[in-house]
């Protein structure tokens, strides 16, 4: 599924969200004591906010590593005892079945523990939908998806947006095929 090196990282507050709405429906202590498990690593995770990538894999490495594994046998050893079809199962097994995922960040310093800041940037998009459903035929949306997905990572990259689509567009009628990533709007 994920080519060129590429690899799945998960999102630990989608897995939360399940935990969290199933506590705000009646206060599951199950979910209680999940949502208390997440909770220290995300207190790991604001602590390791100041570090440098390689302090922050081995923050991670000492701390979060141990949180997630014993996180993940608690739920394993949760799973048999909660009947299947219920919200409770639900959580669990939405959060097993993405755990490889899930915890890919704790390998490494430079991954986040979610994507927030993505959907945060995105927002704005997934609010404008019904403004572009007539963008004219699928090739244009696709265009437009790929325009608004360089525009979101220029925002996250504290490249002005409006800048960097102005100046990108002049460069590209001589800029080498061989070094088109250059362009791209991210910064070391």
């Amino acid at each position: 599924m994920f080519a060129n090196g590429m690899r799945e990282i998960g999102c630990l507050a989608h897995a939360r969200r399940k935990f969290f709405e199933l506590h705000a429906a009646g206060g599951h202590p199950v979910a209680a004591e999940a949502l208390q498990r997440i909770a220290r690593l995300y207190a790991i995770e604001e602590q390791a906010k100041v570090q440098t990538a390689d302090q922050r894999a081995q923050s991670r490495a000492l701390h979060s590593q141990p949180e997630l594994q014993s996180l993940h046998d608690w739920l394993l050893k949760l799973r048999p005892n909660v009947a299947s079809g219920g919200s409770l199962a639900k959580a669990i097994d939405y959060t097993l079945r993405r755990w490889p995922a899930l915890v890919h960040y704790a390998e490494t310093g430079d991954l986040p523990i979610d994507n927030n800041p993505i959907e945060n940037a995105i927002r704005p998009i997934a609010i404008g939908k019904r403004n572009w459903l007539f963008v004219g035929n699928e090739r244009a949306g696709k265009r437009a998806d790929a325009i608004q997905s360089l525009l979101a990572t220029a925002k996250l990259h504290d490249i002005e947006p409006s800048e960097w689509l102005k100046d990108t567009p002049e460069k590209l009628p001589t800029w080498p095929n061989s070094r088109i990533d250059e362009l791209l709007p991210l910064r070391d």
